[in-house]
């Protein structure tokens, strides 16, 4: 990953970075060999940048982390997910653009609340 403010999630680390984190954190579940995938992760990226210190973007390797993804039921990739005090707040499965990822996460509501 090239994004400096990216965390790549596992099994291991998902309770600390993601449940008991501070701040909102998104999950994009995805996988190397996952073309829509490697779609999304710029505007991954992007967001982690714009956001950090508010939100933590992050990125868990479903097939590396069975655990975690089947957790969470994921069954379509990518499936981006935004946790809020360690619970699921909102959920986009597919690769949409930057914007539609902001809208359907309620992105924008949080930044007028904060």
């Amino acid at each position: 990953m090239s994004g400096n403010n990216m965390i790549e999630l596992t099994d291991a680390n998902f309770g600390s970075e993601v449940l008991q984190s501070d701040i909102p954190v998104i999950v994009d579940f995805w996988a190397e060999w996952c073309a829509p995938c490697r779609m999304v992760s710029p505007a991954m990226e992007e967001l982690a940048g714009e956001m950090a210190g508010r939100i933590k973007v992050t990125k868990l390797n479903v097939d590396r982390n069975r655990e975690t993804a089947a957790k969470y039921d994921i069954m379509s990739i990518p499936t981006v997910i935004l946790f809020i005090g360690g619970e699921v707040s909102r959920q986009v499965v597919g690769a949409l653009p930057k914007e539609s990822i902001i809208k359907e996460l309620g992105l924008l509501e949080r930044e007028a609340l904060d």
